[in-house]
């Protein structure tokens, strides 16, 4: 028979840990997917960052739940409809406007900019040199690069976007890193051998032709002067 006193107890228990658990505020926004974002945090010109699996998108934040971002989309390049613009960008517009080098600034929502992801605020002030201007020159910046632009994967993408509005300076430190990392590999001698060996290997699989012995060499040789 179940004791009536530890039903009683388990209830007021369950009440209490109802009571007690933390209520969305006015200002926190839910997607989808439950995850919620307390926008009471982020303030005007704010640059906010979520880290993807391989790489960091960037954003500055406008106020309202707003956020400005650059992210490639060929959509825009292509119809004029809002509706069709306004949108999400999916990954296959993603890939399509990397490929054709179309990006837009534009302005969602701070869910459909996180899409999911952790929302880190100014983390990039510890490592940037310039301080950050006046977060509402910050985020005029922003509101006036709003539109279709130029994309580049290293050299102009959502970084640039946010530390030319932040710090006044175009940078991108993702881009600086893979830079070094690729230089470290050139430089690095079991990079030449590697590439001697495996066209080696083609040549004697495939045969000596124009497909497999002239790129084989021409890596080869390029990383040996560059080495």
């Amino acid at each position: 028979m179940k004791n009536p006193v530890l039903g009683l107890l388990s209830f007021l228990l369950d009440k209490i840990l109802f009571f007690a658990k933390p209520k969305p505020s006015s200002t926190s926004k839910t997607d989808k997917n439950g995850n919620m974002y307390e926008t009471s945090l982020y303030k005007r010109g704010d640059l906010l960052e979520v880290p993807r699996t391989l790489f960091v998108h960037f954003g500055i934040y406008l106020g309202n739940n707003r956020v400005a971002h650059l992210i490639p989309d060929i959509v825009p390049a292509l119809t004029c409809k809002k509706t069709c613009v306004k949108k999400v960008v999916t990954n296959k517009r993603l890939v399509a406007g990397v490929l054709a080098k179309i990006a837009s600034v534009r302005v969602d929502n701070v869910q459909d900019f996180a899409y999911g992801a952790i929302i880190l605020v100014n983390e990039m002030d510890r490592h940037m040199q310039n301080n950050p201007l006046s977060n509402e020159e910050v985020a005029e910046r922003a509101e006036k690069l709003v539109g279709t632009t130029s994309y580049s994967l290293l050299w102009d993408n959502c970084e640039h976007f946010v530390t030319y509005c932040r710090y006044g300076t175009a940078v991108s430190l993702q881009t600086d890193k893979f830079c070094d990392t690729i230089k470290k590999i050139i430089r690095d001698q079991r990079s030449l051998l590697i590439s001697a060996a495996i066209g080696m290997a083609l040549t004697l699989c495939l045969g000596v032709g124009p497909f497999t012995t002239l790129p084989s060499f021409l890596i080869t040789f390029t990383l040996w002067m560059a080495s």
